[in-house]
């Protein structure tokens, strides 16, 4: 059996193309046993609903995406940042999902489901086109394909961007180690597209043409032949596409309020808690224990003694894979970690999070790879026979793909997830208290929201979204003075223009209620001016016209409003003042549209006489 990294011997013209045919076939079928195996073990999300951590933004409350797809919709993906994202080919991936299956969360989730499996499939053609050892390759993609820490991209649907941008990635190494076999211009291209569809699914594939560097070390072991100097050269394009999408990422983040304050979080404490990170990294991998779909920032909590540890830690691994850099996969391995962990380590800190599981998508393969490398090299070295080393090999992967099975079921909902977050973590997490009241909010549990509004509010960080919580719970309590007043300090804190829009239309709302109309007016329009298609602004600017006598402004309003997001409220309210305005025809068509909408026509017409009314 050849030495670990050993490339395989060439295929000699005296070998039948049978032999060829045989090893072809079977790695096809590994890669089905692949894509079977992530099925069997992530089959739970199919009962899993969409949750209210980027899903009701990316999604379920995106208009654009709702619309399917669409020559508009491809326009606005490429034209235009939302929710301080840039990712053109992931919105219309998410567009694609509503034209095949609605709102049913269950199409987007399997679809997940298999984009994980092709990525397993694609990781382990990777490692085997380039170094030849079938069953070490076969087990990094194993290890990816059923590790828990990669539930989190998997089982939430807007994560579809780092499943997106990790295919891009593996293609293009693939394409990689084609172009190194003879390298030309078209081969060379078709890199850089794989970069570029990459970069337009989730920016955390820049680092690939340090990751192709590292490639041209091993397994490739292109640099034996070829300097330093042209190494880097060769990449030249490749960076100019990485500073681009830098560019482009940051001025998206700061346009969402994405990146916070350097008052909050501090260079000395993002840069300890990077380090900090690193080792918790390292910590999942092999012990993935305690994970949560939000790790919050430790803020001051972090200790000197666990950033010093840290670094100890660090620098002697860091030592000993210099000091065996001959073998190739070790350096390769642990500068794969730490070198594609760099975009998301939290040096320019983007969110509230510490770390997160989702970031360590791409990183693990490198740990991976430097121990199924390291494991495959000392049992050969002494003599130890495959079956020996499958039976523990298998035992591995079981436990791994039954805790990802459990790991799955925690996404299950928003009350579950949040639930499970608050249970997991250590340092007080002030979002996912605000996000278990948003989801108790929506299931009616009114009093165990404001229980966690309560929680949820950081002295160190007034959120907006805070006093919108609290606004909506005031004013659904009849404390519409309180409201007001909640609705005020979200819109004086809010960054975000569709934040702002949203506190805007909550705000003419509260004053309507009171019949302040020239107050609600002004509040309608400030909405609209932030974003034109906020659909309750439109209602509200629609409800105030019908009540002053305006019947074709009203029916204009809910016109534009049902064309954005049709409801058979909003119907129902346009039939009534295309009624008021004496168009009878119009107003029978409304009504129709109103009928088909719902399943109980009373019950909404209840609730758009209520609105009326008032």
């Amino acid at each position: 059996m050849p030495a670990a990294g050993a490339k395989p011997q060439p295929v000699t013209s005296s070998q039948s193309a049978g032999n060829l045919s045989s090893a072809q076939k079977q790695t096809v079928i590994l890669c089905a046993l692949l894509v079977v195996l992530t099925a069997v073990f992530y089959f739970p999300v199919g009962r899993n609903a969409f949750v209210n951590f980027d899903d009701d933004h990316y999604i379920t409350g995106n208009p654009h995406v709702i619309a399917g797809l669409s020559w508009q919709t491809v326009q606005r993906a490429f034209t235009q940042f939302y929710e301080a994202n840039w990712h053109p080919l992931t919105w219309l991936s998410h567009a694609l999902d509503c034209q095949l299956f609605g709102l049913n969360p269950a199409g987007p989730h399997y679809e997940n489901v298999i984009w994980h499996g092709i990525n397993a499939a694609l990781l382990f053609v990777v490692l085997l086109s380039a170094t030849g050892r079938r069953w070490s390759s076969l087990m990094v993609a194993a290890l990816f394909a059923l590790h828990p820490v990669n539930v989190e991209s998997v089982a939430w649907a807007s994560e579809r961007k780092n499943l997106l941008s990790m295919m891009f990635l593996l293609l293009a190494l693939l394409a990689y180690g084609w172009y190194a076999k003879k390298p030309n211009a078209g081969r060379y291209a078709l890199v850089a597209a794989m970069f570029a569809c990459g970069l337009m699914s989730k920016p955390q594939v820049i680092t690939l043409p340090f990751v192709l560097l590292l490639w041209d070390y091993w397994p490739l072991k292109r640099s034996r032949n070829l300097s330093a100097a042209q190494l880097l050269s060769e990449k030249i394009p490749l960076f100019v596409l990485a500073a681009i999408s830098a560019v482009v990422t940051v001025r998206a983040q700061k346009a969402g309020g994405a990146i916070h304050s350097a008052i909050l979080y501090p260079f000395h404490l993002r840069l300890e808690n990077a380090i900090v990170s690193y080792v918790r990294y390292m910590g999942t991998a092999f012990w993935p224990a305690g994970l949560s779909p939000l790790y919050p920032h430790p803020l001051d909590l972090l200790r000197t003694w666990q950033v010093f540890a840290s670094i100890a830690l660090l620098s002697v691994i860091t030592a000993l894979v210099v000091w065996k850099r001959e073998r190739g996969y070790l350096p390769v391995g642990w500068f794969w970690f730490l070198g594609t962990l760099v975009p998301m380590i939290g040096i320019i800190q983007v969110g509230e999070q510490a770390m997160a599981d989702r970031y360590a998508y791409l990183p693990l393969i490198g740990l991976f790879i430097a121990v199924i490398w390291g494991v495959a090299e000392f049992c050969e070295q002494r003599h130890l026979p495959q079956p020996l080393l499958a039976l523990p090999a298998v035992v591995i992967l079981i436990v791994l793909g039954s805790l990802t099975y459990r790991q799955v079921g925690y996404w299950r909902d928003s009350e579950t997830l949040w639930t499970h977050a608050l249970s997991v973590t250590d340092v007080r997490s002030y979002k996912a208290h605000f996000n278990l009241a948003m989801a108790y909010d929506q299931e009616g549990k009114y009093d165990l929201a404001i229980v966690q509004l309560g929680q949820s509010i950081d002295p160190r960080d007034d959120d907006p979204r805070i006093h919108l919580g609290l606004g909506i719970y005031d004013q659904r309590h009849g404390d519409t003075a309180d409201a007001i007043g909640q609705y005020q300090a979200a819109i004086k804190l809010a960054s975000d223009p569709a934040l702002k829009a949203e506190a805007y239309s909550n705000l003419g709302g509260a004053f309507r209620q009171l019949k302040d109309y020239p107050a609600a007016k002004e509040s309608f329009s400030q909405a609209l001016q932030l974003d034109p298609n906020k659909t309750l602004a439109l209602v509200g600017l629609g409800l105030i016209a019908q009540h002053e006598g305006n019947f074709d402004t009203a029916t204009q309003a809910y016109s534009r409003a049902m064309a954005i997001q049709p409801t058979p409220i909003g119907y129902l309210l346009l039939a009534k003042a295309l009624d008021q305005g004496h168009h009878p025809v119009e107003a029978k068509a409304a009504h129709e549209k109103a009928a088909q909408l719902t399943n109980d026509l009373s019950q909404a017409q209840q609730a758009a006489d209520h609105l009326v009314s008032f």
